[in-house]
């Protein structure tokens, strides 16, 4: 154990301090070392999580994929990152490949490293073109941890970190009345996540989405839908607002486009609004942004998840896992009351916001990599590989189905800390 011992003392001392601090606390001091398909190992003491979060979905197509990795290796072979100043054969077919595959005039993307950073583009856009400021966000959501993308996020990843930024608002999910009174004449755009994963995974309605959409053309506002989570095949349609029979102003990608091995991020944009270019071609440059061997990657990314099979895959799989959760609902009623899904992009719903932290740690120590809804923590996001096989499954199953076993005995106990924790705390007052 001297090898991780080091590692995490040195994490410790150079990275983050409370990172080290809190994983001792919970025994989950995991040092990622060799991963493949659907699983990690610890570097040194032999512990194998199955991945069921896949970091947001960066890992859709599983760790180390080898058609992506072949396709990067081949990359290397001719290119380095280039410039982003000339005009660039991989990013030119990686921008055609993504408007051939959009609907609608959704043809022009600029390229970026993070989904922080495409959303961050989104909005200088939607300003720009519509020479208004107001940008609404959704309560709960989640766009990234940069400037304009932290601004459309809740207070509690906001207040840290200084005043807030002027010309923003929230309004509720699901409530379209919520977004009518936040909408006036200074709005320039509404953006949201199809499925706002961080919210913990509810699923709109499509008249809930169909209202947006129309509440925008009346006021002359762009709808920017966030499929950074919820796109690439992860809701079994390439893109989950195929699902709503809407087309957006502006697609936010993200994670998933990495293939988990080269990080690359896009905003793709519908042709009129490409013209707030226009004028400087230069105003918004990214030095790594479509760099080219990302770009290749992503091509290899975007021919795997747009494959009819690929997708019928996702279906199929979905099914699966909806009739095996099922089982569990049944069997662990008192603990698991339901599951939130599309696809395979799902939710754990939970009896309380207790329960989601509980079930991570039950499901760590029976390995299973699954994290709770930071925004709903009730809910635990359940994002399995979308490359996942079905005799895969009963493993995953059967380890989930001890994780609830584990986490129904500790419940009780964990109330009467709670309950403890509380009564001192009004003593100390």
């Amino acid at each position: 154990m001297k090898r991780k011992t080091a590692i995490i003392s040195d994490f410790k001392q150079h990275v983050s301090s409370q990172k080290v601090a809190f994983f001792k606390k919970y025994g989950m001091d995991f040092v990622l070392g060799e991963r493949e398909n659907i699983r990690i190992e610890d570097i040194e003491n032999g512990t194998e999580l199955i991945n069921l979060h896949c970091n947001g979905g960066v890992f859709n197509l599983g760790h180390r994929n080898p058609q992506i990795i072949a396709a990067l290796k081949e990359a290397l072979d001719h290119f380095d990152i280039g410039n982003h100043h000339f005009i660039s054969l991989e990013r030119a077919k990686a921008a055609k490949m993504l408007s051939d595959l959009m609907p609608g005039d959704l043809t022009y993307t600029v390229f970026g490293v993070s989904g922080g950073e495409a959303t961050d583009t989104a909005i200088k856009v939607a300003r720009s073109f519509t020479q208004k400021q107001k940008i609404i966000s959704v309560k709960g959501g989640y766009h990234g941890h940069t400037g304009f993308a932290l601004a459309t996020g809740d207070e509690k990843y906001r207040k840290p970190f200084g005043d807030e930024l002027p010309g923003f608002e929230q309004c509720t999910f699901g409530d379209i009345g919520s977004l009518q009174s936040a909408i006036d004449a200074n709005t320039a755009a509404v953006i949201l996540e199809t499925i706002p994963a961080t919210l913990g995974m509810p699923v709109p309605s499509p008249e809930y989405m169909q209202n947006i959409r129309q509440l925008c053309d009346e006021n002359q506002v762009l709808l920017i839908l966030d499929e950074v989570q919820s796109g690439l095949g992860r809701t079994g349609k390439l893109w989950a607002f195929e699902h709503y029979d809407i087309v957006p102003d502006i697609v936010i990608l993200g994670k998933g486009l990495s293939g988990g091995i080269y990080p690359i991020s896009a905003t793709v944009l519908r042709k009129p609004l490409e013209s707030v270019f226009h004028p400087d071609p230069f105003i918004h440059i990214s030095t790594f942004g479509g760099a080219e061997p990302g770009c290749i990657v992503l091509q290899k990314v975007l021919e795997i998840s747009s494959s009819p099979d690929f997708l019928a895959h996702v279906n199929h799989m979905a099914t699966i896992f909806k009739a095996e959760t099922d089982k569990l609902i049944e069997k662990h009623g008192s603990f698991l009351v339901g599951l939130r899904q599309k696809g395979l992009m799902m939710g754990l719903e939970l009896k309380d916001t207790d329960c989601g932290p509980l079930l991570t740690k039950t499901a760590y120590d029976n390995g299973l990599l699954i994290v709770y809804a930071n925004n709903d923590k009730r809910v635990c996001q359940l994002l399995p590989p979308l490359i996942t096989r079905e005799d895969q499954v009963p493993e995953i199953m059967a380890k989930l189905d001890k994780a609830l076993s584990k986490a129904r005995k500790l419940r009780p106990l964990l109330k009467v800390r709670n309950l403890v924790t509380g009564l001192l705390k009004s003593a100390d007052r």
